[in-house]
């Protein structure tokens, strides 16, 4: 049975700060909508208030002519209303069956019904095209299984609307693909879908219907097919997006090399792999999910074990056995994994901005003050938008947690800046200014390494991108040749 929404003047604050100003739209049942925005203009805390996560503090919303509010996530899921987070919210220590079925054990009388379950999960885990043991451990996956097990989890509740929250952001294209027709069978059945994304190729193939919130206020909405995507960038930031990626300079020939690698090997997911980065450069990885780069650079930097492989920076060697030592070689990695391994989400702003040089600001005791002003720079250089720079990060929308993830690992004024998945969750406007600062690092004489799964991205910003594939390096590509179908080829193998 389908499902029809109405929001009427929803207002939401945190604190002092406002984030939703008297939003006023409807849904109809069995229809694919894609709510655009920039991060911060309040699409998650909507959506998060229709599924029950938060509770408005003034308006009203109404379920098939029904007004109602819900207490919990769980009353929400009783009205057919399920939410798929941006952010992962799975138990890494729980099984991919326990924490599909986490408060919705099956029983078998007194006791839990472990088959069922576990037949359960793994029918759903297929639908979505993760073909593991149910059995297996969350903290055993990769953050694109980890994807995969949050959308089989929402299957499973039977949805009568369903929000999907950046979806495909860790997604291969394939997976994407097996997703966006499991997405068309759902709406066949009545579903109502909510597709949040700032992939506006996505949203233009796979919406019926595009609605645009800015600075916490719904402010259009029409048919996807009347809209190009210049439009939907348009009316998400309220002015002309042009011009996203900054020209590239060229690199001189005798640029010293900033980083060099020989014969690197990670156990289980690199072997071999030797690369140089010259300062000046924007040097990329392309490959599928679980190619290995991730895996290769955290053991670059010491987060994992690196068996064999020589490390040098601006030609000393260094072997670096934690990031921390890495950081003092002049070496810092943005993990993609921002609320995991990039931010203390539970921690203040400039909290989390100065940690990783906190001996800047103590003489012995901590000169708050100074803190305080570098967050107050750091917020207007990277275009952190929050209105109370006092609040903890967790606070922060996903684009604004990501600039100040970027702005904490750069805080060290690096000389080699590795960046996975910069601009995973990231808005349209935001993902402009992220390309023209790596451009900026870039030009100081830094070595920028983006780690990314847009092509698009890479051929923008590099001046050559390497494409690993089943943990080796298998071809390094200049700017005469980034094509997206040449690196497609090569991360394939069908090249």
């Amino acid at each position: 049975m389908s499902l029809a929404v109405r929001f009427q003047g929803i207002e939401k604050q945190f604190g002092p700060v406002r984030v939703l100003h008297g939003v006023t739209f409807d849904l109809a049942p069995g229809r694919i909508y894609g709510l655009l925005g920039e991060n911060g203009a309040g699409k998650s805390t909507l959506m998060k208030i229709l599924a029950g996560y938060e509770r408005a503090n003034a308006g009203e919303l109404f379920i098939d002519e029904r007004e109602r509010d819900f207490s919990s996530s769980r009353d929400a899921e009783h009205a057919g209303i399920v939410l798929i987070h941006q952010e992962l919210n799975l138990a890494d220590h729980l099984s991919i069956t326990q924490n599909m079925f986490l408060g919705h054990e099956l029983k078998k009388g007194f006791f839990l019904d472990e088959a069922a379950m576990r037949d359960d999960a793994r029918a759903a885990l297929n639908d979505v095209g993760l073909h593991k043991n149910p059995d297996t451990k969350v903290r055993d996956l990769i953050v694109a299984e980890k994807q995969l097990v949050e959308i089989a989890k929402a299957m499973l509740r039977s949805a009568r609307l369903l929000i999907m929250d950046e979806p495909t952001a860790t997604l291969t294209p394939s997976e994407t693909q097996r997703l966006f027709a499991l997405m068309a069978r759902l709406k066949d059945a009545g579903t109502t879908i909510v597709y949040i994304s700032h992939k506006l190729d996505e949203v233009e193939r796979v919406t019926d219907e595009v609605i645009v919130m800015r600075d916490g206020r719904f402010v259009a909405r029409a048919p996807t097919d009347e809209l190009t995507r210049q439009q939907m960038a348009n009316l998400m930031v309220g002015r002309e997006v042009s011009d996203m990626f900054p020209d590239k300079p060229p690199l001189p020939d005798d640029a010293p090399v900033a980083f060099e690698v020989e014969g690197a090997s990670v156990p289980g997911w690199a072997d071999g792999i030797g690369f140089s980065v010259r300062q000046g450069e924007v040097f990329g990885f392309a490959g599928l999910v679980g190619a290995g780069r991730t895996e290769l650079f955290e053991a670059l930097v010491g987060l994992r074990p690196l068996s064999a492989g020589r490390v040098a920076i601006e030609g000393k060697a260094a072997r670096l056995t934690n990031p921390r030592e890495a950081m003092k070689h002049g070496l810092t990695y943005l993990s993609e994994d921002r609320k995991g391994r990039g931010l203390h989400v539970d921690m203040a702003l400039k909290d989390n901005l100065t940690m990783m040089t906190l001996e800047r600001y103590a003489h012995p005791l901590i000169d708050t003050r100074a803190e305080r002003d570098a967050l107050k720079g750091a917020v207007k250089d990277f275009g952190i938008r929050t209105g109370n720079t006092s609040i903890r990060a967790r606070m922060l929308s996903g684009g604004n947690q990501q600039k100040l993830a970027l702005a904490k690992f750069l805080n060290p004024d690096p000389r080699v800046i590795v960046l996975d998945e910069p601009t995973r969750g990231v808005d349209v406007g935001a993902k402009r200014d992220i390309y023209f600062l790596i451009h900026r690092l870039a030009a100081e004489g830094r070595a920028v390494i983006v780690i990314s799964s847009e092509l698009i991205e890479l051929i923008g910003l590099c001046h050559r991108v390497a494409v690993m594939r089943a943990g080796e390096l298998v071809a390094t590509l200049g700017m005469d040749l980034l094509t997206e179908e040449r690196l497609i080829a090569h991360a394939t193998g069908t090249h």
